[in-house]
């Protein structure tokens, strides 16, 4: 008899090979929203389930090795997915050292591996990691299907959706099973319980209107996948095609009631990729939200094209004091490029601000590198961040995330691709981002770094910080441009 758990549901990863030093304090830690959905998926079965944590609890690969065996599972889940839609690549060296030292501990544990890098490379995925499976679409019936076929001693997984596998040495992969179509009744909500509460914390931007209180934090989805095609992300990879499927806002105000009532969570997060889009979801959460009386700071992400006048003042009301803007580039001609909405600069700016009216802090997300981008388009685009002035931004470096079209792109043009996973981490000392067709990846990068140091040094934004913040998130902002990222890049640029 078996005295074990069946499945533990592992979140691999590393604070610090992920983001250097801001992993101290500055960046959030945040649960494993997609790993808590699964669990509960699995429950629904009839499952018993574990998750293992690795970052919120700090463990390093070997030490989240161990705490795995101790729990004797039938199946280990690696769930590979970052906490935004790009973020699952840099996760992989982790997952694939945690699945090395669990091979160590028992080279007959059943390993499987899930997760948006795995499903845009199942087949380099099952050959270079030490794992039994790869699952190539969104995960949970795949998960339960072959944790039946171990559990009743069978060795014939042809039956299981979606699944990547060996036979005498032979990869074999098996048809993707269709898209889950009802997620209110088979992924209720995210197991909480499994999850240790007390260890997440905010983005410190998240936080700037009370930056002393960034815990208790959670992040959870209301929707899966993107409609829209844009040429840098990799979102879609796990399901296949474009695709938007919702929860009902039933389920998302009980899954936030759980928060609220059980963990005092006040600071939520929206993972979905495109939160402000559909009338019908955006309003009857927020309705809800009000009804209830929550006291909540959400962030969530919208798209200039999205955010409606409507909109608004329910979003204001609702708790969501900040909206994330992909921007991405201030060249129109780079944006149409990545196929990113027709929208010209002066919509962007309008937009910005009629958020900022409505009392909604901004979050400006911007890209350097994209393929069309030259030294003069990405210094529209920094230009176009310093005169926005939302109340923060992220500046990324194009990358060719496995999953999106710019991989194939960069594979077909046989442009230099990150040596390792790590690489593909923004903030990792390894980062190797894209190249354009007129700049070195290195030249991207260093523009990048110094674009970061320009905006948050300008005196007109630390005007507006100091105005909507205070003093201390002005001092907090100013203490945060002095952590250095070392850039292997850059180093070994000034060595040759």
């Amino acid at each position: 008899m078996h005295k074990g758990v069946d499945v533990v549901l592992v979140n691999p990863g590393s604070l610090k090979a992920v983001y250097q030093d801001l992993g101290r304090d500055l960046s959030a830690i945040e649960p494993p929203s997609l790993a808590g959905l699964f669990a509960t998926y699995l429950r629904r079965k009839g499952v018993s389930v574990e998750i293992v944590d690795a970052p919120a609890l700090n463990l390093d690969p070997a030490a989240a090795a161990k705490r795995v065996h101790e729990l004797k599972p039938v199946l280990v889940v690696m769930v590979v997915y970052g906490f935004q839609p790009s973020a699952s690549t840099q996760n992989m060296p982790a997952a694939g050292e945690t699945c090395r030292a669990l091979k160590e501990l028992d080279p007959g544990i059943k390993i499987l591996l899930t997760g948006t890098h795995a499903a845009a490379l199942p087949e380099r995925t099952l050959r270079e990691e030490a794992v039994d499976f790869v699952c190539d679409r969104e995960g949970p019936e795949t998960i339960l299907k072959t944790l039946q076929v171990i559990k009743a001693k069978a060795t014939n997984y042809r039956d299981v959706p979606s699944l990547w596998y060996r036979v005498g040495g032979v990869v074999m992969s098996n048809p993707a099973a269709p898209l889950m179509d009802d997620l209110d009744a088979e992924m209720p909500g995210v197991a909480w319980d499994l999850l240790p509460m007390q260890k997440y914390r905010a983005h410190n931007w998240h936080c700037f209107e009370h930056i002393q209180d960034r815990q208790p934090y959670a992040s959870m989805h209301t929707s899966l996948g993107c409609p829209y095609k844009c040429t840098f992300c990799c979102i879609n990879a796990p399901f296949g095609k474009p695709s938007y499927r919702l929860w009902s806002p039933e389920a998302v105000i009980a899954d936030i009631g759980v928060l609220v009532d059980k963990y005092g969570v006040r600071n939520i997060k929206f993972v979905d990729e495109m939160f402000v889009l559909n009338k019908a979801h955006v309003l009857g959460i927020c309705d809800r939200i009000i009804e209830r009386g929550y006291d909540l700071n959400i962030w969530a992400y919208a798209r200039v094209d999205t955010v409606k006048d409507e909109f608004l003042d329910k979003l204001r009301r609702a708790g969501f004091r900040w909206l994330a803007l992909g921007i991405e580039s201030g060249s129109k001609h780079v944006r149409d490029g990545v196929e990113k909405g027709r929208f010209g600069s002066a919509e962007i700016l309008k937009v910005v601000r009629k958020i900022q009216d409505a009392g909604i802090n901004v979050i400006g997300n911007y890209i350097f590198g994209l393929p069309d981008d030259t030294e003069q388009t990405m210094q529209e685009t920094l230009d176009l961040a310093i005169e926005a002035n939302c109340e923060f931004a992220n500046f990324y470096c194009a990358m060719a995330y496995p999953g999106s079209k710019l991989y194939q792109m960069a594979l077909e043009h046989r442009w230099d691709l990150p040596a390792s996973w790590i690489g593909y981490s923004q903030h990792s000392y390894e980062t190797h981002p894209l190249r354009t067709e007129a700049l070195a990846s290195a030249e991207v990068l260093k523009f990048r770094d110094r674009a970061f140091t320009r905006y948050f040094n300008n005196p007109r934004y630390l005007d507006l910080v100091r105005r909507r913040f205070g003093e201390d998130v002005l001092s907090h902002v100013q203490q945060m441009t002095q952590v250095g990222l070392r850039r292997k890049l850059l180093e070994e640029g000034v060595a040759a």
